[in-house]
């Protein structure tokens, strides 16, 4: 079931084109990874679906789903949470239950249940009380995936998601995912290409124009047919990375 169809989106920063006539679709099965050099766009497109900048074109939602009610999940590049704002681990994952539509004022059992079994899942359960003045960037990270996961969407969008993690969990994080695309849809943005092409069903490539490609499968004829110049990494004995011959 196709969940969102951009046609012709174009953005621009103070007249400065970010993305130029993106039309993609995005499905109910979808494990996609968005790659692309660094200003090419990834982000914008992600909040240009999320509608935090403006746009021209059209992006339509499936019935049932849009930005405002809790169907649509989102784990940010950098999270802008004030580290001295006293609320807790708990807390800040209650705050994903909130929407610009309905302020929640009582959490229920099965929602109090539900921020348990995900501090369980992403192993910072023990840290539930504490303020997050007192913990990490990558245990904020792990919360904040428990903030974007508590209200069961159907779509989970997360940009860059391995930023300040651990190399232990990151393996977890896309374990996670993988299991979690049994249930939503999920799009994320990673410049680690190596990693995600083990874990995603297809590519969005992403410089101002977008191309989405359904498969795992990065070839270097891939990436010059879609204007995307990225390195590639090439896994083996000793880790490297492969560059363009020069």
């Amino acid at each position: 079931m196709k969940l969102i169809s951009l046609q012709d989106v174009s953005v621009s920063y103070e007249g400065v084109p970010a993305l130029e006539h993106v039309s993609l679709d995005l499905f109910s099965d979808d494990f996609t990874g968005i790659i692309g050099p660094n200003g090419g766009g990834k982000t914008t497109l992600v909040k240009a679906i999320l509608g935090m900048v403006p746009y021209s074109g059209t992006i339509a939602f499936a019935k049932g789903i849009g930005v405002d009610d809790g169907t649509i999940g989102y784990l940010p590049q950098q999270n802008h949470f004030d580290r001295q704002f006293p609320i807790s681990v708990t807390e800040v994952i209650y705050s994903g239950l909130q929407s610009r539509k309905r302020l929640r004022f009582r959490i229920s059992h099965s929602e109090r249940r539900k921020a348990e079994e995900l501090m369980e899942l992403t192993g910072i359960r023990p840290l539930a009380d504490k303020p997050i003045g007192g913990i990490s960037g990558g245990e904020m990270q792990r919360a904040l995936l428990c903030r974007a996961l508590i209200a069961d969407p159907q779509l989970l969008i997360l940009d860059e998601p391995a930023n300040f993690v651990d190399n232990k969990f990151e393996k977890e994080l896309y374990d996670i995912l993988a299991s979690l695309n049994d249930r939503m849809a999920i799009v994320m943005v990673s410049h680690d290409v190596g990693t995600i092409t083990s874990y995603v069903k297809s590519i969005v490539c992403v410089n101002r124009t977008a191309h989405r490609h359904d498969t795992n499968d990065i070839t270097p004829e891939l990436l010059t047919n879609y204007n995307c110049p990225i390195q590639l990494i090439s896994h083996g004995e000793v880790p490297h990375t492969v560059l363009k011959r020069h």
